[in-house]
């Protein structure tokens, strides 16, 4: 059989109280409605049908990468009417498989027993036990332990409700059976809406048994459906990100405030991470590496030995080995170090190259530059590489000097052993090994008085 993935993701959240359709709130900076697509198509044989609705074309849109068969459901009639629209989609032979694009973190062991249940004399269906159920349909079986039914929660009688079995809505069955029983749904019911669960008695009275399951954690099936529960499942997420990170030897500070909202390409020994640090998209990080409070690193590569001081913000660059960056510098894309740079506070660098052993480290914007080796760049220097409409590269060959507060205006080439003096404007090539300064000549007006307030 193949799998044939469901992913209801049509309903419209009212109680997130936002434009937004629901599932494109983020857990991680990534979609509710991405967790769940990129955790099912982790199964083999597997293709998947997404059920959109509410805002649906603003869905469409920001999820289009997502590769799956889109269908509409233009009213918004119940779970079981939802599924019915994707029944051109279903095989006979298929594994149906149906997921809620609200429920971010299921994971894919769990689907995977939820499947083994699936045969053409059974069905699975994921249960979870509360302490509080309210809200949640009951599962009531018989003495012997048997499901027979699923009972809506605005349909229970007062025995039902004390059950604390909750249905998670999460469901496994045969293509062809599923067929016949959505088939027969009908919305004789509190909410007037075609129930998926009522499948369930379906299959009973057709001698199909229905086998259960439950997650490893209730966080695993919770869905989100207000603002409090986004929070809740962000930080389950983030936590268990940060077991991981710590389980592969990374140190964190306080593995409450840390946020991972990406992946690890390669992670070294003897990384120590201080709090609020966050990770996004895909990091690449060496060995004996720290990495200072409130930093930011986004598509960074960080080499062995990098000291990254707090307060940094480092994206699509990459930092060679013993490098030392920040507080408070800013590696924009495309920048590029080699071993042993130093970057340091309230330094910016955009789309430019810095050799080995180079030093850059007070207040200064290096845009568009190509920096050689053991080049020492003075406090305030500022590669001026934007006319207003087209921008220009700026050379400093090896060993050059740029003195503080100078403005090299690209393109310009600054000589290999070259000196700029303080507070200079270049804008012509400067010769090799040479001092090269612009200045107004220095005065002092004799005759000039403070002036004195009437």
């Amino acid at each position: 059989m193949t799998i044939k993935t469901i992913i209801l993701a049509a309903g419209q959240g009212t109680r997130m109280h936002s434009a937004k359709p629901k599932v494109l709130h983020k857990v991680a900076d990534k979609a509710l409605l991405h967790h769940v697509y990129n955790t099912s198509s982790q199964l083999a044989d597997n293709s998947v049908v997404i059920i959109y609705g509410h805002g649906g074309e603003l869905v469409k849109q920001q999820l289009s990468a997502l590769t799956a068969e889109w269908v509409e459901q233009k009213q918004q009639l119940g779970t079981g009417h939802a599924v019915q629209q994707a029944e051109a989609f279903i095989d006979d032979d298929d594994k149906v498989l149906i997921l809620y694009g609200d429920v971010p973190l299921l994971k894919k062991t769990t689907i995977e027993h939820l499947l083994q249940n699936v045969s053409q004399k059974s069905i699975g269906l994921l249960t979870v036990v509360l302490d509080n159920p309210t809200g949640y349909g009951r599962i009531v079986r018989t003495a012997d332990g048997s499901v027979v039914k699923i009972v809506e929660e605005k349909d229970t009688n007062a025995e039902e409700k004390l059950i604390t079995e909750g249905n998670t809505g999460i469901i496994a069955a045969p293509g062809n059976l599923l067929k016949q029983w959505l088939s027969k749904l009908e919305n004789g019911n509190a909410q007037n809406e075609f129930y998926l669960t009522d499948i369930i008695e379906m299959a009973v009275n057709d001698g199909v048994q229905v086998k259960t399951n439950q997650a490893d954690s209730v966080d695993e099936v919770l869905g989100v459906n207000d603002r409090s529960q986004l929070a809740h499942l962000e930080r389950v997420y983030q936590l268990e990100q940060a077991n991981q990170l710590m389980t592969a030897g990374v140190t964190l500070a306080d593995p409450a405030r840390i946020d991972v909202r990406g992946q690890f390409e390669k992670l070294g020994q003897d990384i120590d991470v201080d709090i609020n640090v966050i990770f996004e998209g895909i990091n690449s990080i060496g060995n004996d590496v720290k990495i200072g409070a409130n930093s930011i690193l986004k598509n960074a590569t960080i080499g062995d030995g990098v000291e990254i001081l707090a307060n940094c913000i480092i994206e699509d660059a990459v930092v060679g080995d013993n490098s030392r960056i920040g507080p408070f510098a800013r590696l924009r894309p495309l920048a590029k170090l080699a071993n042993n740079v130093h970057i340091g506070n309230f330094v910016e660098i955009k789309k430019s190259t810095v050799a080995e052993g180079s030093k850059i480290n007070h207040l200064s914007y290096i845009g568009d530059a190509i920096v050689g080796s053991k080049v020492n760049i003075g406090a305030g220097t500022i590669t001026c590489n934007y006319d207003g409409v087209n921008k220009f590269t700026t050379e400093i060959g090896d060993g050059a000097f740029i003195g503080s507060d100078s403005q090299l205006i690209a393109p310009v080439k600054v000589g290999a052993g070259a000196t700029i003096g303080a507070g200079s404007t270049i804008t012509k090539d400067t010769p090799d090994s040479q001092l090269t300064l612009s200045r107004a000549k220095q005065l002092t007006i004799k005759s000039w008085q403070k002036p004195v307030k009437k």
